[in-house]
């Protein structure tokens, strides 16, 4: 089997994801949904091992870990330059893989559709920036986004731990330093020990436990600017979750250290768009002095309401993002609908929102002249006219030598 021309061939058409499975036909991921990749047959172990042994040249000791544990976690490019996060496993005894495309250049906010809040984020100087959301959310594009953005418009040092590493960075106006877990630090545990001691100044993680969490948190609380991705839907899950690593007799001293270094919080899930395709739905909390009082105070639960009278802040609620895409007419009122928490209250609320955008572009066009003025002026006109045919005032028409 080719592997990099199957892989090829499914993004060509627009694949986010492929999928192998044993007796089973090329599946790939296009908009969301499941298809079959045309043109190709009924896969075997053969072709599945031959695809793992493709994926791990040049990576044996991840090749042999699989053969044991039956997990893989990988990156894979291609002879086409196409790079894949890649995930092995094992189902009924045979070997399965899923590969997610990696954009090879990574977009900028305003090509993903990401609201101003999360460039907001980005030029923070310190402190933590969350990204979250479910898996295939786009959480590793976002943060892709923001150390591109970080690495092209300042002079830092910038150190990434990812297992494995997907976005791949040039150095710019930042030093970039990528660390894969298994390939350049034995354990994603080691690395975070060492980190602190790599003199960066923006540190990118993924928050899994305690021990990743209170590195995160003091390495945010010493100064420096820490970026970490979750798998929660929104602020107010996030900030109680990030809480809940840490022990019951730990926990209020860490909400007052939270709601002095947390500096934002960026929610997102992907939704069918119009047309074809996939669009972000953006929640983005800033921490301003409400929110920091209510995560010291333990009211978690407020932190939505703050959000929505955060507008000043660039902070918008994920329901303010659906109402958004549905107006501007990318999203349909129905997907949004289903992804609200209250479908009833959301389509209320969306109604309201796309009639008073129409008034407002209709108030924007001319006014058109109104029949009274017209009718007025037109009187106005016969009545000169015939008070010159009274005096004898030849008209424009007339011969003026008889």
């Amino acid at each position: 089997m080719d592997l990099d021309r199957l892989l090829g061939q499914a993004v060509e058409v627009g694949a986010s994801d492929v999928h192998l499975k044993v007796n089973q036909f090329p599946k790939l991921r296009r908009d969301g949904i499941l298809q079959t990749v045309e043109g190709w047959p009924r896969l075997t172990e053969i072709d599945l091992y031959a695809a793992l042994e493709r994926v791990c040249k040049y990576d044996q000791a991840r090749l042999q870990s699989f053969a044991g544990r039956g997990d893989l976690d990988i990156a894979y490019t291609g002879d086409n330059r196409l790079r894949f996060r890649v995930t092995g496993f094992k189902q009924r005894g045979h070997t399965s893989l899923a590969f997610r495309l990696i954009p090879g250049q990574m977009p900028s906010f305003q090509a993903l559709r990401l609201p101003p809040g999360v460039e907001r984020l980005a030029n923070e100087q310190r402190g933590l920036v969350l990204v979250t959301g479910p898996t295939g959310a786009g959480k590793s594009t976002t943060l892709g986004a923001i150390v591109d953005h970080i690495n092209r418009t300042r002079d830092l040092h910038i150190v990434t731990i990812e297992d494995p590493i997907e976005v791949v960075h040039d150095d710019h106006r930042s030093l970039v330093q990528q660390r894969e877990v298994g390939f350049d630090t034995e354990s994603f545990r080691l690395a975070l020990h060492q980190v602190l001691r790599q003199d960066p100044d923006v540190i990118m993680i993924e928050l899994r436990d305690a021990e990743s969490a209170e590195t995160a948190v003091q390495a945010a609380e010493s100064g420096h600017l820490v970026l970490s991705s979750m798998h929660t839907i929104d602020a107010a899950e996030t900030v109680s979750r990030l809480i809940e690593f840490f022990s019951e007799t730990k926990q209020k001293q860490v909400r007052s250290i939270l709601a002095g270094v947390l500096r934002g919080v960026v929610s997102q899930r992907l939704l069918p768009k119009v047309g074809g395709g996939r669009v972000p739905a953006v929640e983005v909390m800033v921490a301003n002095r409400r929110i920091a009082d209510l995560i010291r105070n333990d009211e978690s639960e407020l932190i939505g309401d703050a959000i929505e009278a955060g507008a000043f802040f660039d902070m918008r609620t994920f329901e303010q993002a659906l109402i958004e895409l549905v107006v501007n007419g990318a999203v349909d009122s129905e997907v949004a609908s289903n992804a609200a928490s209250s479908k009833h209250d959301f389509l209320v609320a969306a109604n309201h929102a796309v009639r008073v955008h129409a008034a407002a572009e209709k108030a924007k066009e001319p006014p058109e002249e109104q029949p009274a003025k017209r009718l007025r002026v037109a009187a106005q006109t016969e009545k000169k006219a015939n008070n010159e045919q009274l005096v004898g005032i030849p008209s424009d028409d007339a011969d003026p030598h008889p």
